[in-house]
């Protein structure tokens, strides 16, 4: 006996769930309806099927093929237009019209014995044989009354209460003989209940009800949808589940990882090459895909989550499902009910609330509330730069195809025939990342010139010698998953607001231009980069009395970029210096705060053993600078700011430094004891590089990040380094006695969540609140008492957060501002 399997149905009311996929498709499990389907038809004995096809037919047909790899021999019956239930089986007729067939929906869960119902078939002498089965709600079914030898008394398709008359529903499997086909005509939509069977009732033909024991749930709404997945974990429905039961309940597919310490409670099923992570909480009634990743502190309960979804950090799912190439970012909460198409993108911090139906292909923002169905608009992202460019998770949110269409876009808005200079840091990420931006500027018709792996400032450097511009793609720092895709304008420093926007408007409309032929820009990759780039510092900083000090320096390349300039630069600067782990390793490309302390503390402890003057310790791009003084101490970020600060100052005399306005005021009483100013800027680093860049004499940001203006406006660790030593060197102090010279600093900083929509009304009560008071807004709002205590209030522009920063003569004063003003920003808060 042959099968036909009905397939075509568009699935409605389970969009948006089938607005990119047939119903069919849609996993129980983590395997199609259908395929429990075509399965329990073969374990029936039922191989030869006949499969009507017409939604999206062509992913159907390709996801089954030929039946070969479930055992079975499919054909295809394909509709050009809807023709109903028994129109589609009529258009099979040819491969149905030589003996009895079965008809079986390829979108309902079911476990019935088909072997017993042909048998009641063969038995009766039936011409038609309904299945049937009985449920507590049968308003969306079709009801059916039986007379006491089995034959059908009368059907009524999907009634109201007042018409039920019995729970026994019609399940859509019919075992049928061919003569059933005199009574469908060709190419018009006909139904079998509506328009086939009342006929045969009508002429006295023998139409028989069989009442099935077993499992049968029709697919058709959210609520049954994730109601079937349950239900397969609670083995209420007799079908195969592909994976080990690891412990009762918990189902894992092969290649899955999960770690030790992720808390399973089952019933649940976690897919084949799914990542669980530490402290993820996975509960019953959950089923994760196929390359799903759970991330740390994530909790999810009654949740059925499609292929190829990434769930960021602490992230929250309930009772919800989540179409396949979604990311769900750290801290988002989709609530019971939701529902989250394909290739979706949800924000960080954002809430999805129960019942709401995202469509495929949506970006809801960060922090956004999300409570009515997101179908037509985009909800796109307002910007794609960020602090660090444009940054985000590796493979994630910056895929290739990203990294080729935004260097499209920035290939767009520069000359044909422009060189622009392409660099990485030693990750493997990186690494692929820069290959793809390389073919997308060559494919634009803009020459290349590959510095490879390098520190971030011989980068900007390179890219300032004669390019356009360039492009540096590094790991985010203290971020190991994370990368970040630097933009450069012709000066090496970071694209400016206006080339961001323009940037942004080509990559929004995809005009990208692309290059004949005979335009494909060509690739160089420049010799000698490092010897040109320190004989450079060398030339522009003043290191004289280097040599004769006999300055003994212990430097810390910490694995990073910094190693690949330092044999070069050291030999110039003659120095004795001892240099510590140079190497690279490429599966560290970034190092986590705990990491930096521990690698200070090693530093400080060898400086001291080896009596050096001072010991460096270099970020792994090369950015940033952190000090150890002559006796092993570290000098945190804030306090070798200020002692930098004081030497350059006690040497220049006069001139400009340049400051973010976070930095203490005492940077304040430095620089005008020793003749100098401070320009305050924002915390932006391009506008610290600008302000710094126009005849300062110095710039910091406080947390590592020295710009020496006589070489560079951008933050460079080597040629601080550099500097640094000059100055060590001519002063004749150590760094301790510098410190010790200069007065205690005491702020303390603080970081306040604080939703979107909120953020704006946030900083309107600051200035409210802060009454008659001194009131600075070079960047968000600094109020100063009249004692000079002072607290910034400063919304941060990527995450839903408001940071502060409090000053005080003692650490007791600059609390008590602090708990004062957050106390005003929760406060507007509710």
């Amino acid at each position: 006996m042959k099968a036909v399997v009905m397939a075509g149905g568009e699935g409605t009311r389970l969009r948006p769930m089938t607005a990119s996929m047939p119903k069919p498709l849609l996993p129980v499990a983590n395997r199609p309806i259908m395929e429990h389907v075509l399965r329990l038809l073969k374990r029936h004995g039922l191989t030869e099927t006949v499969v009507t096809v017409q939604f999206l037919a062509s992913l159907v047909k390709n996801y089954f093929g030929d039946g070969e790899e479930l055992g079975m021999d499919l054909t295809y019956a394909n509709e050009e237009k809807p023709l109903g239930t028994a129109g589609s089986v009529k258009n099979a007729e040819e491969a149905l019209k030589d003996d009895s067939f079965l008809v079986i929906s390829g979108d309902a869960l079911t476990d019935f014995d088909l072997t017993d119902l042909i048998a009641f078939h063969r038995e009766r002498g039936a011409l038609v044989t309904v299945c049937l089965t009985r449920v507590p709600n049968p308003l969306e079914f079709g009801i059916t009354i039986l007379k006491e030898d089995g034959r059908v008394e009368r059907f009524l398709e999907k009634p109201t209460w007042g018409q039920v008359f019995s729970d026994t529903v019609n399940t859509g499997i019919y075992v049928m003989e061919p003569e059933v086909f005199d009574y469908v005509e060709p190419d018009v939509p006909v139904d079998w209940s509506g328009d086939v069977f009342p006929r045969l009732m009508k002429e006295g033909r023998p139409i028989y009800g069989y009442v099935a024991e077993g499992y049968w749930e029709d697919v058709g709404t959210h609520e049954s949808y994730v109601k079937a997945q349950a239900d397969v974990l609670e083995g209420k429905v007799d079908v195969d589940i592909d994976g080990f039961e690891i412990s009762p309940g918990v189902w894992v597919a092969e290649g899955a990882e999960v770690h030790p310490d992720a808390k399973l409670r089952g019933p649940l099923y976690i897919g084949d090459y799914a990542k669980i992570e530490a402290g993820a909480e996975v509960r019953e009634h959950t089923v994760i895909g196929s390359n799903v990743v759970v991330k740390a502190d994530a909790f999810l309960h009654k949740a059925v989550v499609h292929d190829n979804v990434y769930l960021g950090p602490q992230t929250n799912l309930r009772g919800c499902v989540i179409g396949k190439n979604t990311d769900i970012m750290r801290a988002a909460r989709i609530e019971d009910g939701a529902v989250i198409g394909d290739e979706c993108l949800v924000g960080e911090e954002s809430i999805v609330q129960g019942n709401v139906r995202v469509y495929p292909f949506k970006t809801i923002e960060a922090g956004a509330f999300v409570n009515t169905s997101v179908i037509w608009e985009s909800r796109g992202q307002a910007h794609l730069f960020g602090a660090r460019g444009v940054s985000g998770i590796l493979n994630v949110e910056i895929t290739p195809e990203l990294a080729v269409r935004l260097a499209s876009a920035y290939a767009t808005t520069l000359k044909k025939g422009s060189t622009v200079t392409t660099a990485r840091d030693h990750s493997r990420g990186a690494r692929a990342l820069k290959r793809a931006v390389i073919s997308a500027l060559q494919a634009s018709a803009i020459d290349v010139r590959d510095l490879e792996n390098v520190p971030l400032p011989v980068a900007r450097q390179q890219t300032a010698r004669g390019s356009a511009g360039g492009v540096m793609i590094r790991t985010t720092p203290g971020v190991p998953d994370s990368v970040d895709i630097m933009f450069f304008d012709e000066r090496g420093a970071d694209l400016s607001q206006a080339g961001q926007r323009k940037l942004d408007r080509v990559y929004a409309r995809q005009e990208y231009r692309r290059a004949f032929p005979g335009e494909i820009g060509d690739l160089r990759f420049p010799a000698s980069v490092f010897d040109a780039y320190t004989g450079a510092v060398i030339r522009a900083v003043d290191t004289t009395g280097v040599p004769e000090s006999g300055l003994k320096i212990v430097v810390d390349a910490a694995n990073g970029s910094a190693g690949l300039v330092l044999p070069s630069l050291l030999g110039r600067l003659g120095v004795d210096s001892l240099v510590i782990n140079p190497g690279q390793d490429e599966a560290r490309p970034t190092e986590t705060a705990e990491t930096r302390r521990a690698g200070l503390v090693r530093l400080g402890e060898m400086v001291s053993s080896s009596r050096a003057a001072f010991g460096v310790r270099f970020d792994p791009v090369g950015e940033r600078l952190a000090l150890v003084d002559e006796r092993g101490r570290i000098i945190e970020d804030q306090r070798a700011l200020l002692v930098m600060l004081d030497l350059v100052a006690a040497e220049r005399r006069s001139g400009r430094v340049a400051l973010p306005v976070t930095t203490t005021r005492i940077a304040e009483q430095v620089a005008a004891y020793h003749g100098t100013q401070v320009e305050w800027t924002t915390t932006s680093p391009d506008d610290l590089t600008r302000a710094a860049g126009k005849d300062a004499v110095f710039g910091g940001d406080g947390q590592g990040g020295f710009i020496v203006p006589e070489f560079s406006s951008v933050f460079d660790a080597t040629a601080a380094f550099a500097r640094l030593t000059g100055l060590v060197a001519r002063t004749q102090l150590s760094l301790s006695q510098i410190d010790a010279r200069i007065p205690r600093a005491h702020v303390l900083r603080r970081s306040v969540a604080t939703p979107w929509a909120v953020k704006g009304l946030v900083m309107r009560r600051v200035v409210e609140a802060a009454g008659d008071r001194s009131i600075d807004t070079t960047d968000g709002v600094r109020v100063v008492e009249a004692d000079g205590r002072w607290v910034l209030v400063l919304p941060d522009p990527a995450e839903a957060l408001t940071h502060l920063w409090a000053e005080g003569p003692d650490d007791a004063t600059a609390q008590e501002l602090l708990e004062h003003w957050s106390a005003v920003v929760e406060g507007a808060d509710h």
